[in-house]
């Protein structure tokens, strides 16, 4: 049997909707499954939610309900965005589910067999209010080196050192507030730095084409380091409570999320075989005859940030629990997504909300384009730029591909009862004979112009195989460069206007020669639009399209069907909206008990309506907000805004940007270097004039408004309010 593919994402954490991140990497591995598929190649594509650990368990616990229901509810939601999106998972499962839990032990005695378990005593934090083991995320306390206050119990936001969690100064956990106590638990630990392991490992990263150069050069480092850098065994269990799978020798203890995550891969492919799935995509086999088939390849694409479980564990542990387990064949690697050259990041505000995105109607191929644009095969971040995603879609998928078909369509309707006529290179000299002057000489000629695109296509398909999507499109678009030049040079709206028999056969001969063009284009993009090009399909009255129908051509006497607009172009008013958050007020609403990024105050002297008493909160929901101290270290007014100050604060080490809806009542040259009191835990909102990063707070009422908050004198920057 010819070679088949099992491909995979990295899966999502089941606590919350998809990112953009999540779907940039769907995406990605979309398109390179629908090249296969076109090229007639066998494809499983499977996907699955990440649904262990303890972070679902506590935020089922704070919701009140079962883990498990908070993952149905979760999962519930998938379909929109990949649906949404066009992204075509043969099946989707979760980690919570009996074949994962089957699988993970299975593999779990097969590596304890092979001497790769042992288990030892691990001293750590506990919370003895919570009763349970604490994650390094789960314990805050004054930072070691620099005394900061409130830092994490790995590593200081403030001066960036990083440490165990028992050295922190006064450690208390997130969840209680208790002051952890160290108590001593056995752990399981897979033995990675056996010589086994650190030997196939080598072998497996010197072997090309199983990860990138950039990426085995990190694992070698991680493999070959020393000391504190040295390769170490993996701790794969956790206490109960624990939402995971059951260690089956070990009561009370569980797997780490991250032994079960990956194998929850083969969990879903299981699943999918197990439904019948399988057998209706055209797999005749079982699923433990397919992962031992020499010619299946095993394919992951993966985030950079979790190299080190795919280019490490992951290989390992399929090695070392033998067949039917498989090692990757390959672990493609991609980078992070930046939004104008900033980070992508929920908590600064300057993600792109997918969900938001759909909402707005926005076209979602307009978003796989884009991205495709910007992909390669290397690991680097791609920059998502508003001004540049409206110009390059509307410039090459409008301008330039959708161009094509409009403009030879209108005239073959127009003039020709929508017929093509011949224009392959093997019918060139019967033209000549039948048709003095149809063809021009030299550039003229359409079969030269033919013979370039097909060329130019056949390029595409050696990109797209390297995922090297970026240089794929700039080949498309310089194929619909082509084609547009050919139709302005030949210019057939001349010709018709003659009414003259020759004229009007090679207005004809140009017109199905441009969409000849607009066919091998439609092909090279198919994986790219699919959406788009099924409709260009149905415009051009083909079959859908194949990867072999390059080669090819529509045959003369060919009827085309009545074209209808293919894709629209975009509004920038549209993708402004996009990075407004749902459901938050407009800059020029009234907020009366705050000024910050999401209110403005009210006029000077204007009445606040009257205070609605709001409902009771408990005191954990009050501790959610992170009141601090702030100076104020500059003020300044902001150009095109009535109502806006730009505020820089000073939190003790930190610098924030908040506009704050105050001009009316204070001149900015008198608020320099007086303290106020800040939102610091607000989400940031990125606005028209700029990224705001907080709130500060003012009151208002019958008496005017609004006023500065102070502190009391004493008070210093950064100080917690409480």
């Amino acid at each position: 049997m010819s070679e088949t593919f099992f491909v995979t994402t990295a899966l999502p954490y089941a606590n919350g909707p998809f990112h953009i991140g999540h779907i940039m990497e769907y995406i990605q591995a979309d398109i390179w499954v629908r090249f296969q598929r076109m090229q007639d190649r066998r494809v499983h594509f499977v996907g699955a939610d990440d649904a262990h650990g303890a972070p679902i368990m506590l935020k089922a616990e704070a919701e009140g309900v079962s883990p498990q229901a908070l993952v149905a509810r979760i999962a519930a939601g998938r379909p929109r965005y990949l649906e949404g999106f066009h992204i075509g998972f043969d099946h989707w499962h979760s980690t919570d589910s009996p074949e994962n839990v089957a699988l993970s032990q299975d593999i779990y005695r097969r590596l304890k067999a092979a001497g790769l378990i042992d288990s030892r005593p691990v001293e750590q934090f506990y919370d003895p209010v919570k009763g349970m083991f604490l994650a390094d995320r789960y314990i805050k306390g004054e930072c070691p080196k620099c005394h900061s206050r409130d830092q994490y119990g790995d590593a200081c936001e403030v001066c960036g050192s990083v440490y165990p969690p028992t050295e922190l100064i006064e450690p208390y956990s997130t969840l209680t507030g208790a002051k952890p106590v160290l108590r001593t638990s056995e752990h399981f630990f897979f033995r990675l730095s056996d010589p086994r392991c650190r030997r196939f490992l080598h072998e497996w990263l010197e072997q090309p084409g199983h990860v990138q150069p950039q990426v085995a050069n990190k694992a070698r480092e991680w493999l070959t380091g020393k000391g504190e850098q040295a390769l170490s065994d993996w701790d794969i269990s956790r206490d109960a409570p624990y939402f995971g799978i059951p260690i089956p020798d070990a009561p009370g203890k569980y797997f780490y999320v991250w032994l079960d995550a990956p194998i929850g891969y083969l969990a879903s492919l299981k699943s999918y075989f197990d439904s019948g799935k399988a057998r209706a995509n055209g797999e005749p086999r079982d699923f433990e005859t397919f992962l031992t088939d020499p010619d299946t390849r095993q394919i992951h694409f993966i985030g950079k940030d979790i190299i080190y479980f795919h280019t490490l564990f992951w290989p390992a542990m399929m090695k070392f629990a033998g067949a039917p387990y498989k090692v990757p064949d390959n672990v493609h690697v991609h980078g992070f997504v930046t939004v104008s050259g900033e980070k992508m990041s929920k908590s600064r505000g300057t993600g792109i909300s997918p969900l938001r995105y759909l909402e707005l109607g926005l076209n979602p191929e307009w978003l796989r384009y884009y991205i495709a644009a910007k992909l390669n095969a290397n690991v680097e971040d791609l920059d998502f730029n508003a001004e540049d995603f409206v110009a390059r879609v509307n410039s090459d998928l409008i301008g330039k591909y959708v161009n094509i078909a409009s403009r030879a369509a209108q005239f073959i309707s127009r003039h020709f009862e929508s017929t093509l006529t011949a224009h392959r290179l093997t019918e060139a000299a019967h033209w000549r004979e039948q048709s003095p002057g149809i063809l021009l000489a030299g550039k003229d000629e359409p079969f030269e112009w033919l013979q370039s695109w097909q060329r130019e296509a056949r390029l595409v398909r050696r990109l797209y195989e390297e995922r090297e999507f970026a240089k794929a499109i700039r080949v498309c678009m310089s194929i619909a460069d082509s084609v547009n030049q050919y139709f302005d040079f030949a210019k057939p709206w001349t010709q018709v206007k003659s009414n003259l028999e020759p004229q009007l056969r090679r207005a004809q001969f140009v017109c199905s020669a441009a969409l000849e063009g607009f066919r091998i284009l439609s092909i090279v993009l198919a994986p790219v639009l699919p959406a788009a090009t099924q409709q260009a399909a149905n415009f051009l009255n083909v079959p859908e399209f194949k990867w072999s129908d390059i080669d090819g051509s529509l045959p003369p006497g060919h009827r085309i069907n009545h074209y209808e607009h293919l894709m629209t172009r975009v509004d920038p008013k549209r993708i402004d909206a996009l990075f407004e958050p749902a459901g938050d007020a407009p800059a020029d609403t009234v907020t009366p008990a705050a000024a910050g990024q999401h209110a403005q105050a009210l006029p000077a002297g204007a009445a606040a309506a009257p205070a609605q008493t709001p409902a009771s909160i408990s005191i954990d929901e009050f501790k959610k907000i992170d009141l601090r101290v702030a100076r104020i270290a500059a003020a300044e007014h902001v150009a095109g805004a009535d109502k806006l100050l730009k505020l820089t604060l000073d939190l003790g080490g930190e610098t924030r940007t908040v506009f704050a809806g105050i001009k009316s009542a204070y001149d900015p040259a008198a608020l320099a270097g007086r303290l106020t009191v800040m939102v610091a835990n607000l989400a940031p909102r990125k606005m028209k004039f700029g990224l705001s990063e907080g709130m500060v707070l003012a009151a208002s009422g019958e008496g005017g408004g609004p006023y500065l908050l102070s502190p009391d004198s004493g008070a210093t920057p950064g100080m917690r309010v409480s």
